[in-house]
């Protein structure tokens, strides 16, 4: 049973009901689910997932104080903490009086500035660029059990997707990088007999292809080391994961080097083809240069289409 599964159950058996009999008054303020930090939030916990913060547990958000005041917050945390050691054969870790990092009671505005520095959700162009994509995809996964008030699906629907304009220049810039890194630059490397240096050129492409992949998705990249499996799951382009892994996996010794070099160019213009079809782009080529700067002449925003196409990574 994934860990997600087990939150919720625990949360209808004894969360639920602990809310409902001892804080009806705070009820129509309160959400809950599980969302945020862990492999659990994503639906990829394992058997090794359960080695550390793994518990049966969820979140309770709250306002802020002017609706749900210290001691109500308090009395949330106190009766939370009380709640069943054990479920499903599985132990909840201690918490400190003041609620865990989390589960628990949470300050919702306190948890999405944490996450993206906002408390709201309204971010601004710099901070579209600048905030993490691994936090943008940790405030929207997981569930919401329930939200009487409504301000936490309302954060999270509006933060669901990049802007159109936004998506475009972090594709345009992530385009210009594959093509710098992979059509352009390994190459070079081999050539050179820098092995080392090509392997960090090929790194350099299946960073960026995998951000390009994700942003043709419409979807965010969890951190680094879920990428992978996240990857394999999209609707589109997930094929390009098998491959990426063996780019990232091989030498770079000469004949393997033709090899991956072809590999690149494959993925390149699998990307390509899915620009044009979409209608990203004007250019009709196999250059990923080219694509960039097509895709940034697509952007509506002037201001953002004028920025340095980088501007966005």
């Amino acid at each position: 049973m994934k860990g997600i599964e087990i939150s919720k159950a625990f949360f209808e058996e004894f969360g639920k009901p602990m809310l409902e009999n001892e804080f009806s008054e705070l009820l129509p303020f309160l959400a809950a689910g599980l969302f945020g930090s862990g492999s659990e939030c994503f639906g990829f916990d394992d058997e090794i997932s359960r080695d550390h913060d793994f518990e049966p547990g969820f979140c309770i958000f709250i306002p802020d104080e002017s609706i749900v005041n210290r001691k109500a917050a308090f009395n949330l945390e106190r009766a939370y903490a009380k709640l069943p050691k054990e479920f499903m054969g599985l132990r909840r870790n201690m918490l400190s009086p003041v609620g865990g990092s989390r589960h628990g009671v949470i300050r919702a505005d306190e948890f999405f500035n944490e996450k993206i520095g906002s408390p709201d959700g309204d971010l601004s162009i710099e901070q579209w660029f600048s905030v993490p994509e691994y936090s943008l995809a940790e405030i929207t996964n997981g569930e919401v059990f329930f939200d009487n008030y409504g301000l936490v699906t309302k954060i999270r629907d509006n933060l669901k997707h990049y802007p159109d304009d936004i998506m475009k220049k972090k594709l345009a810039g992530n385009l210009l990088l594959m093509a710098q890194s992979g059509q352009y630059n390994y190459k070079r490397c081999v050539g050179h007999g820098e092995t080392a240096a090509a392997q960090l050129a090929v790194c350099e492409f299946v960073k960026s292809a995998g951000e390009v992949i994700f942003l043709l998705n419409g979807r965010y990249q969890p951190y680094y080391k879920w990428s992978f499996r996240a990857l394999r799951e999209l609707d589109t382009l997930s094929i390009e994961a098998e491959i990426m892994e063996y780019l990232l996996t091989t030498n770079n010794e000469p004949e393997m080097a033709e090899e991956k070099y072809y590999a690149i160019e494959g993925v390149a213009s699998d990307v390509i083809d899915v620009l044009i079809d979409r209608g990203l782009t004007k250019a009709n080529c196999g250059d990923l240069e080219k694509h960039a700067y097509s895709v940034n002449d697509m952007i509506s925003d002037a201001e953002i289409r004028n920025m340095h196409i980088l501007a966005a990574i």
